[in-house]
């Protein structure tokens, strides 16, 4: 008997104060979709508002995980998608984490992290990691943060002199070479 494929999967989380309509979010959806993906890009309201802890066992409850997603993170949620590594059953493809971070990048308050982190288990939890930052970060979500990560987690890193990947002065509303780092 053939086993039928699965369907690649991804699933977008925008960064703190975002939502899936800002950004580059819906043209990488667009884009994957093409590719024949199926494409979650869930509204987080909360996202680095409410404690990671109690924020993340409803993201765990309301989506799919498995060896065929790809998980796409950016800056508040790039730092989100580090808890919900360390607590998926099962691994992912891949996770590319944009303007990540895992300790506070600035003086604001980043209940998005949380205190230590599981990296053997993170690393264990995505078959690949790509993290992608900036030299010119203004949040302070820059390439030094991503080298962190790297170091715990390997992978690749790609370093940019471009701001934060999409915000208020920088709408990034196409990012082709992300397109290009998804599996």
């Amino acid at each position: 008997m053939e086993e039928r494929a699965q369907a690649r999967r991804a699933v977008i989380v925008h960064g703190t104060g975002g939502n899936p309509d800002v950004a580059w979010y819906p043209w990488l959806a667009g884009r994957l979709r093409a590719r024949g993906y199926t494409v979650e890009v869930p509204h987080l309201p909360r996202l680095n508002v409410d404690p990671v802890a109690t924020f993340l066992p409803t993201v765990l409850a309301a989506h799919e995980f498995g060896a065929d997603t790809v998980l796409i993170g950016h800056s508040g949620g790039a730092a989100f998608l580090l808890a919900l590594l360390e607590h998926l059953k099962t691994p992912v493809a891949q996770a590319v984490l944009v303007a990540g971070y895992s300790t506070r990048p600035n003086d604001n308050e980043e209940p998005v992290l949380q205190e230590s982190y599981d990296w053997a288990r993170i690393r264990e939890r995505a078959g690949e990691f790509v993290f992608v930052n900036s030299v010119v970060d203004p949040y302070g979500c820059d390439a030094a943060q991503g080298r962190v990560l790297l170091e715990h987690l390997g992978g690749t890193q790609v370093v940019r002199p471009r701001g934060h990947f999409g915000d208020v002065d920088d709408p990034c509303e196409e990012f082709p070479l992300l397109e290009r780092l998804v599996l």
